[in-house]
């Protein structure tokens, strides 16, 4: 590369973290729950690049926490146990030895992978499970899917103490019960929502794997409030999969978060552009609140 070259790319870099200064400034010290899931998490790459990701957040005064999901690895080792799964009304029916499945995989093979990505980007991270400190307290959302839990309880303290610590948490959705021994799966987004109203967070950001919520055009809506999205959901503009991660998100937003994001996970550094650009990432649902600047389209 030729040296006028080279100047030009730290020029460029230069002003890229100049632009990023107000949005720096406006997120020192925010709350930032991340549902990470999706195809990153089976792709080394793609998942050294998120837990980077994270670690900067927390680098320049972001508080991030990660929840996960883990369903393809769950998929896995059920198959290779020779469990068999039931659905109803297209939900898996989570009995007793598929709750042990799920706790296995997610507090154990996917949550200490994210962990120790996080580390191995030069950050602090701690892994925990919605049982820890009795973080998330479930009971059954729907008795006819078992072991399936619905966030009844939440207790943050801990969260908050590993802020101040400087550590990272990473939570695996697993969480405990009312009555003694139990133990519930707990979808990811679901869980990341009950845990980002609970700590009264500045953002939800949920990474999918689709760019974000589309129009009737297949367009992606970039700013939506929720009468936005309850209207696209009456008029099935917003159905199948992406119904529960806005109702999700609306559930947050109503529960005291400041803005949910449904982005793509697949971005290079989605995490990054929707936080410290003008342009975003995906599709933001919030009530009132402005941005630092109006967000591009």
């Amino acid at each position: 590369m030729r040296k006028q070259d080279m100047n030009r790319d730290w020029i460029a870099t230069a002003r890229t973290l100049s632009e990023a200064l107000p949005y720096l400034q406006r997120y020192a010290g925010a709350v930032v729950v991340v549902k990470f899931g999706g195809n990153a998490m089976g792709d080394e790459d793609a998942m050294a690049e998120f837990a980077r990701d994270v670690v900067l957040m927390r680098q320049v005064g972001v508080n991030p926490v990660v929840v996960h999901g883990g369903g393809p690895m769950i998929n896995d080792l059920l198959g290779r146990l020779g469990i068999k799964s039931e659905f109803v009304r297209g939900k898996r029916v989570t009995d007793k030895a598929t709750v042990e499945v799920v706790e296995m995989v997610l507090t154990g093979l996917v949550n200490k992978r994210i962990v120790q990505a996080i580390m191995d980007e030069g950050g602090r991270a701690v892994g925990l499970s919605g049982k820890d400190d009795d973080l998330m307290v479930c009971v059954a959302d729907d008795p006819e899917l078992g072991f399936v839990g619905k966030p009844v309880e939440m207790n943050v303290q801990v969260l908050r103490d590993l802020f101040a610590a400087g550590i990272i948490p990473v939570v695996a959705p697993v969480a405990t019960g009312m009555a003694a021994n139990e133990t519930f799966n707990v979808n990811g987004d679901t869980a990341a929502g009950a845990i980002a109203a609970a700590l009264k967070a500045d953002r939800l950001l949920l990474l999918t794997d689709v760019s974000g919520v589309k129009n009737e055009n297949g367009e992606v809506v970039t700013q939506l409030t929720p009468a936005d999205v309850r209207g696209m959901i009456a008029k099935g503009t917003i159905s199948g999969g992406m119904i529960p991660k806005v109702e999700t998100a609306l559930a947050a937003v109503e529960g005291g978060v400041r803005a949910t994001v449904i982005l793509d996970g697949r971005q290079p550094n989605a995490c990054l552009l929707e936080l410290f650009t003008d342009h975003g990432a995906g599709s933001i649902i919030r009530s009132t609140e402005p941005r630092v600047k109006p967000r591009a389209t």
